[in-house]
């Protein structure tokens, strides 16, 4: 399993702010959009409000939740059939205890941990039950966290129109002035751009991008679940490889059966050369 940067995430967001800035660049003045004073309302405004709507600990986790959302783990399904018919072939051959060695080279702590309650003994549906729960807790952990972005990028909005209000209120004491009424509107209207380009270029999307990442955890740990408990039943490894070719997109099982059938050719040639 790797880390590696989300390409796509950084390439929306500064594709966006590159749009959104080239686009005022070429109707106006950039300047006129810049306000110290409009980003305390609505970035800190905001944030304050989630401190009021979350514990501490859950606020601690946005940065966490920020990392990764930026960086994505790759999880090859070959990888982990390939690591499955190993495995499986090894309990048929030398029994299920013989598998302790290899959890030690596992950098998959949910696999070495359902590999551990195998070699334990457990029962096949405690071994389902425990797992599963986990999978569950782990969800739970990530919906949390994506209702951060959620909440703020539902509260961003809201202090935008705020600042826009405090801005319109403090035009209206200037009435005698015309020269101040246009460039106060203008400040008052910023709030509300803030708000709305921070929630549905950052918060919202980053939300949406958690929630594609916990789904695809959640499938990967289940492929995970059911290669465990039929290593431990005994499947074929051939079988076993089949079965969990099911938990693989349309392209993964297509390099799958290309990489099984280059695999094929080769021990063919080998038992050729051999003979």
């Amino acid at each position: 399993m790797q880390k590696r940067m989300d390409i796509l995430t950084v390439l929306g967001i500064v594709l966006g702010l590159s749009l959104v800035l080239g686009a005022i660049a070429m109707e106006g003045n950039l300047v006129v959009f810049w306000s110290f004073s409009s980003l305390m309302i609505t970035v800190g405004g905001s944030f304050a409000a989630l401190l009021i709507n979350f514990q501490m600990p859950q606020i601690k986790m946005v940065f966490q939740i920020t990392r990764k959302a930026f960086l994505e783990e790759v999880k090859d399904i070959g990888e982990y059939i390939s690591l499955f018919v190993t495995l499986g072939q090894k309990a048929r051959r030398e029994g299920l205890l013989a598998l302790e060695d290899d959890l030690a080279g596992l950098d998959d702590d949910f696999l070495a941990g359902g590999m551990q309650m195998v070699i334990d003994g457990l029962d096949p549906e405690m071994i389902r039950d425990i797992m599963e729960t986990e999978i569950e807790a782990t969800a739970a952990r990530h919906r949390l966290g994506q209702d951060v972005f959620r909440t703020w990028g539902t509260l961003a909005p809201a202090f935008g129109m705020i600042g826009t209000l405090i801005g319109l209120i403090q035009m209206l004491t200037n009435l005698d002035d015309p020269s101040r009424i246009g460039p106060g509107m203008a400040v008052a209207l910023i709030t509300t751009f803030y708000g709305a380009l921070l929630a549905n270029l950052l918060f919202i999307p980053l939300a949406g991008k958690l929630s594609i990442r916990s789904e695809a955890e959640s499938a990967a740990k289940m492929a995970i679940i059911e290669g465990v408990l039929a290593i431990q039943a005994g499947t074929n490894p051939r079988i076993l490889q089949e079965k969990l070719k099911a938990f693989a997109s349309p392209g993964e099982r297509r390099q799958l059966e290309q990489k099984q059938k280059e695999d094929s050719t080769g021990s063919e040639e080998m038992v050729y050369d051999h003979a």
